[in-house]
């Protein structure tokens, strides 16, 4: 575990840190051979890239405040502060919190530009794998987004002094961060490769949001959470991220068949 790679001065580079700028740099790259090889504005993109990265740090941050209020009690000013630790120093973020306001942000966007919203998620969508492949080796190095202990002959001992190691001590864990850096890794491959074979609007973001529920609600299973909250759903007692699975699997599911019928055809 390497949560700092090296001091540029006084100034610790940390792996999540530099994980994430990687992960957008890459992602920046492939939006550009994306406008290039179907002809679409690069300019458009990266604006998009933009309000995705600012929405998805601020949603992501804005979730786990609002179900953890409780730990800012008398230091509210902390909220603001993306690196502010949770409980066990897990990383004070959300994902979901932040995909739904870098949905909510690219969807103003594409309006006041007249653009299509789905075809612009379209293009999008293997961004997300790749990103994915890259930032949760950055949990890996940082000790965080763990799983739970397994049997497993691959399962995995954190060092003296990490979080697991304070929460499992020596036992063996899941490498929960390395499942879903290989998903992501699948997941970009897959999208890209149906990218070249899109028969209409809508039909990558479809693939994208039921992958990534199916998933999501698989890692729940061997991924650790400090404190995990369960809902009644249908006789079932889902976790918070497999509730909105669920949810994201649905829509998924209602965007493939409606833009199947209703969307026109692309020469993507």
């Amino acid at each position: 575990m390497y949560p700092e790679l090296f001091h540029i001065g006084p100034i610790p580079i940390r792996s999540y840190g530099l994980m994430l700028a990687v992960a957008f740099a890459f992602c920046i790259l492939y939006m550009k051979y994306v406008a290039k090889r179907y002809n679409k504005s690069f300019e458009l993109f990266l604006t998009v890239a933009y309000i995705m990265i600012i929405g998805g740090i601020v949603g992501a941050r804005l979730f786990y405040v609002l179900f953890h209020l409780e730990e800012f009690a008398g230091n509210w000013a902390s909220t603001f502060n993306p690196f502010h630790s949770g409980e066990f120093g897990i990383a004070g973020l959300n994902m979901y919190g932040g995909v739904v306001l870098a949905i909510v942000g690219t969807i103003i966007y594409a309006k006041i530009k007249r653009e299509s919203v789905l075809d612009i998620f379209d293009y999008f969508s293997p961004t997300l794998g790749l990103g994915l492949a890259f930032a949760r080796i950055g949990c890996f190095l940082n000790g965080c987004c763990f799983g739970t202990p397994t049997n497993l002959p691959w399962g995995i001992q954190f060092p003296v002094g990490s979080i697991p190691y304070y929460i499992f001590q020596d036992a063996h864990i899941h490498p929960a961060q390395l499942y879903s850096s290989l998903y992501g890794v699948i997941l970009f491959l897959f999208l890209h490769y149906k990218m070249k074979h899109r028969q209409f609007i809508g039909q990558l973001v479809a693939y994208m949001f039921m992958i990534e529920a199916v998933f999501r609600y698989a890692i729940e299973y061997v991924r650790y959470y400090e404190n995990a909250m369960h809902f009644s759903f249908f006789g079932m007692e889902p976790t918070y991220n497999q509730a909105i699975s669920i949810i994201l699997f649905l829509t998924g599911l209602g965007i493939y068949f409606y833009q199947r019928k209703h969307a026109s055809l692309t020469t993507a």
